[in-house]
């Protein structure tokens, strides 16, 4: 692939606008060099403005996603690519949320512009644990986690019955709840179900990974050990 089209499929400007900044030396290799459209470079020896280049196709991304953000890049709210570099939302292919938080839960979000990627994590298959920590209205009646376990709770417009879920009750209010599916808003209509209110919800594990101590809006490039920490559910 031409420099002008890698380097504009990573969102950095139109191929107009990326042309630009080849005439005016900003596009440089990793010794300062100044390179041309027509250089044959490899992409991690590219430099712009002296910043290596992203990652090329197959980007996995952990974002900390706060409370107050949207899943989506129309949303005429705050959507999550606010919080990354302008150039993440204009990649091509696009950066997409791995399945999606609902703008009033908080917790660990992935974006990845693989779409096989993307799959595997989501598909049933899969069976990745999610592990949110949920702070309730009403103090917990215990007998919510049989009921979480059971395999037969139905929701409200829903034709088949939930697969078994995990609820450990760390206070009277607040429960840790461990999913191996992802419906819409899963976790809020099965407190719903059983009488409650989800106050607040984060979520804190993915599969094997963790927040591991990022700041509520902070984000990191996952590499082969994060990936491969993803798919081992026995951690």
């Amino acid at each position: 692939m031409k420099l002008v089209k890698l380097i504009a499929n990573l969102g950095y400007g139109s191929r107009k606008q990326v042309a630009l900044m080849f005439r005016e030396g900003r596009i440089t290799d990793a010794a300062g060099e100044v390179l041309y459209a027509d250089d044959a470079v490899e992409h991690a020896d590219v430099r712009v403005d002296g910043e290596p280049l992203d990652p090329p196709q197959g980007l996995l991304l952990l974002l900390h996603k706060p409370v107050g953000y949207t899943c989506s890049t129309k949303d005429p709210g705050r959507v999550v690519y606010d919080l990354l570099p302008p150039r993440f939302r204009l990649r091509n292919p696009i950066l997409s949320t791995v399945g999606r938080l609902d703008r009033d839960t908080s917790g660990l979000l992935l974006m990845t512009d693989d779409g096989a990627l993307l799959h595997r994590i989501t598909s049933p298959k899969a069976m990745l644990p999610k592990i949110y920590d949920a702070v309730l209205d009403q103090d917990l009646r215990g007998d919510e986690a049989a009921t979480f376990a059971s395999g037969t709770l139905m929701l409200e417009s829903e034709k088949t019955p939930l697969a078994p879920a995990g609820l450990e009750i760390l206070e009277p209010r607040r429960a840790r709840v461990t999913l191996v599916e992802g419906r819409y808003h899963q976790i809020r209509r099965m407190f719903a179900a059983v009488g409650n209110h989800v106050h607040s919800l984060h979520r804190h594990r993915l599969g094997g990974l963790d927040l591991d101590g990022l700041a509520p809006g902070g984000w990191r490039l996952l590499g082969d050990a994060d990936r491969a920490k993803l798919f081992d559910t026995t951690l």
